[in-house]
């Protein structure tokens, strides 16, 4: 099986197995390539509907050219953690947020946010973390605000930070159920103008019950594991008294 990068034949490949509708586990058996790896190239440069073999493949090699590993051995961050380990590490953790259907910068800052001791950065900090401008990280933020998976405030120094914590992903997880209840309510308003018994009304009531269903299911589930999220693993480890 082929390893290594992927090249700009390979690419075209990929492009045109997403023009015929290709899976990507079928376009990766053509490569004889991983289907991770060809998930990972697709959904890194804009995904199946905007993906482009050549400007996918100057983009790669822009990030071979711009990173710049630390000597082995040679920690090259203050915190002794190595450094490609992290970078390569961030960009996996983003490249999952982009399959859960997240913005590429999106990702990346939500990555990063996450994999910072403190939770927390601001503006500026995650500009130079990430080498993009102000105005991508607004636009980044501006959006997991949005979707309650990041909130801000301000520090001593009165500059604003973007954070993490445990409790936004219950607050995501709730917000997730709002949205399904909100298209319930859709749904069945359609069930009224378009005619009980109709075809096209018993079809939406059908997607009704269904995201009814799963939205109950969401914030039950979400209360009843809101606990771990506040307890920590330090309190699962703990042993039961005797």
């Amino acid at each position: 099986m082929p390893g290594g990068r992927l090249t700009q034949q390979e690419r075209q490949r990929i492009a045109l197995g997403l023009a015929d509708g290709l899976a990507y586990a079928e376009i990766a058996r053509r490569l004889e390539r991983p289907t991770s790896t060809v998930t990972r190239e697709v959904m890194r440069n804009g995904g199946p509907a905007a993906y482009r073999p050549d400007q996918a493949h100057r983009a790669t090699e822009h990030r071979a050219r711009r990173r710049r590993p630390a000597p082995a051995g040679t920690p090259a961050r203050s915190d002794g953690r190595d450094a490609a380990a992290v970078r390569d590490y961030e960009e996996s953790f983003a490249e999952a947020f982009m399959q859960s259907g997240l913005p590429r910068m999106t990702a990346r800052v939500l990555a990063a946010l996450y994999a910072t001791d403190t939770g927390s950065l601001t503006a500026a900090e995650l500009g130079e973390r990430l080498q993009v401008s102000a105005g991508s990280v607004s636009k980044a933020v501006a959006f997991l605000e949005g979707q309650s998976l990041i909130r801000r405030e301000r520090d001593d120094s009165r500059r604003e930070r973007y954070l993490v914590d445990d409790e936004l992903w219950y607050q995501s997880m709730i917000a997730s159920a709002r949205a399904n209840e909100r298209m319930v309510g859709i749904a069945r308003q359609g069930v009224a103008v378009l005619g009980p018994g109709t075809p096209a009304a018993e079809r939406l009531e059908n997607v009704a019950r269904f995201m009814d269903f799963v939205s109950e299911g969401i914030v039950r589930a979400a209360e009843q594991a809101r606990e771990i999220l506040l307890a920590g693993p330090a309190a699962e480890e703990t042993p039961d008294a005797p």
